[in-house]
């Protein structure tokens, strides 16, 4: 399969363009004006709101005017994640896509569907001239991956229509009509440094090739978190030695399950060849553990130049106590449907010179509020009992289903027709900006849903192509039929 055969291939290549475009989380300035560019080189009512997101605004086709009007919505942002061998900068260069199979990766990198292939079809719609739709409003958010800030930063009003489609689900099939909540626990610990003793052996250690991905949509499916497994051998061994730990960087994005974790410590000199026993012995049963869902995880240690600073052994006795004590995964599953209902994910781990502190983001999700706040308490009492400081942030809301929701129906029927089959229709226990829509605009009628991505959050993430034709003709069914306006 080659890329300029892709269907539909207007989607592939307004995919193409964007991935052209920088836009790290937070970092979106030149995909702002390249939306708005594109929007007014459509000649079509063009807006862009104070914190940045942007809304392009397309009449209805003939005939259609008194149609209700929707909302097309996805994130313009993207997850940043590379592999470490591979030289990329996200704020200068294009995404470098390919062909494998059924699938597009891209080289090295996150491939940006997440949420790129949702703008492409936006921009797909807006372009058109023979697609038959209601009034629509393209609404593109900014900065979804790290904290939502540019739905809740959205002021009532910005959006008039009364019903949404979010394209920023990864499973086609499935229409998502709730999501979990969430919010991000912040952790320092302060240490002293100490000159480092004599006769101590360095040496690295390095977990790396897990699978990671999405911290809420993948939390259920056994992966291991390489922050955890660090703390776990070096609780273990911290038992036994006389364990100095000097540094310490694990994990990334607070909604990514680490995929690697490193840190440099030492032990006395006549502890040089236990060490490295028990680092093969644990090795082997972690692989043997996980055989299944990390089949590629990788443990290397490596002999080290002498540090010339340790963390005081108060201290890092506190931080591995802890980070071994730690709950992290799914929590509690809900009791009524098969979904995870409450987790929290130990996402990174870095040692600051500057402040003198480790810090450490987690992240917890849950469909019911107080479980949430439940979950956020249990992680802050465990490092306020190794007298960290903690901040729990204010996080986001869940999005409640909604049992008369009128898009649903229209989206279920459409769908039978389309494939001969019923669509899964369920919540999700990542976090979808619907929540935040919900509490500004209670009216709007709202799913979600889109193509099947495999690896979100990870150099893995990759689009399986043919669900985007299948999604393609759905969206374009679902507005060809949407009601008329009371």
């Amino acid at each position: 399969m080659e890329e300029n055969s892709l269907k539909p291939a207007t989607v592939f290549e307004c995919f193409a363009e964007v991935n052209k475009i920088p836009r790290p989380s937070m970092k979106e300035e030149k995909m702002i004006k390249f939306l708005v560019d594109f929007g007014n080189s459509l000649g079509l009512e063009t807006v862009s709101d104070e914190v940045g997101n942007v809304i392009i605004r397309k009449p209805a086709t003939p005939g259609m005017e008194n149609r209700k009007m929707v909302v097309l919505q996805s994130h313009m942002d993207m997850v940043c994640e590379k592999n470490n061998d591979v030289d990329f900068d996200f704020q200068k260069d294009a995404i470098q896509t390919y062909i494998d199979g059924e699938w597009m990766k891209a080289k090295g990198t996150t491939l940006g569907a997440d949420d790129g292939i949702g703008v492409a079809m936006e921009m797909a719609i807006l372009k058109s001239n023979d697609i038959e739709h209601g009034p629509i409003e393209c609404l593109f958010t900014r900065d979804e991956e790290t904290g939502l800030t540019g739905a809740e930063g959205m002021k009532p009003g910005f959006m008039k229509g009364d019903m949404l489609v979010n394209l920023d689900s990864e499973d086609e099939g499935e229409i998502f009509v709730s999501c979990a909540g969430g919010c991000r626990t912040f952790v320092q610990l302060p240490y002293i440094p100490e000159v480092t003793p004599q006769g101590l052996f360095f040496f690295s250690l390095k977990i790396k090739g897990l699978n990671g991905g999405h911290s809420g949509d993948d939390i259920d499916k056994k992966r291991a978190n390489a922050n955890k497994l660090l703390a776990r051998f070096l609780y273990q061994s911290q038992k036994k030695f006389d364990l100095r730990l000097a540094d310490i960087q694990a994990g990334g994005l607070h909604n990514a399950i680490p995929r690697e974790a490193a840190c440099l410590c030492a032990v006395p000199m006549q502890d040089k060849e236990q060490i490295r026993i028990d680092w093969n012995l644990f090795a082997a049963d972690v692989q043997d553990e996980y055989c299944v869902t990390e089949p590629t995880m990788e443990f290397i240690l490596e002999s080290e130049e002498t540090a010339t600073e340790v963390v005081d052994k108060a201290s890092s006795t506190r931080l591995i106590t802890a980070l071994q004590a730690l709950d992290n995964g799914v929590f509690a599953f809900c009791q009524d449907i098969e979904l995870v209902e409450t987790s929290s994910n130990l996402a990174s781990i870095h040692l600051n010179r500057e402040t003198k502190t480790i810090d450490i983001n987690s992240s917890q999700r849950s469909s019911i509020y107080s479980a949430r706040v439940n979950m956020a308490n249990t992680i802050a009492a465990v490092f306020e009992l190794a007298g960290a400081k903690v901040d729990i942030g204010e996080g986001y809301p869940g999005w409640k289903m909604n049992p008369k929701s009128e898009i649903l129906k229209i989206a279920v029927e459409q769908y039978v027709k389309l494939f001969g089959r019923q669509p899964k229709v369920r919540g999700i226990h990542a976090g979808l900006e619907c929540g935040l829509f919900s509490e500004k605009y209670p009216h709007l009628d709202m799913v979600s849903f889109g193509p099947t991505l495999r690896g979100v959050h990870s150099p893995d993430e990759r689009l399986l192509i043919p669900t985007v034709e299948m999604v393609w003709k759905h969206l374009l069914a679902i507005l060809k039929n949407i009601p008329s306006k009371d």
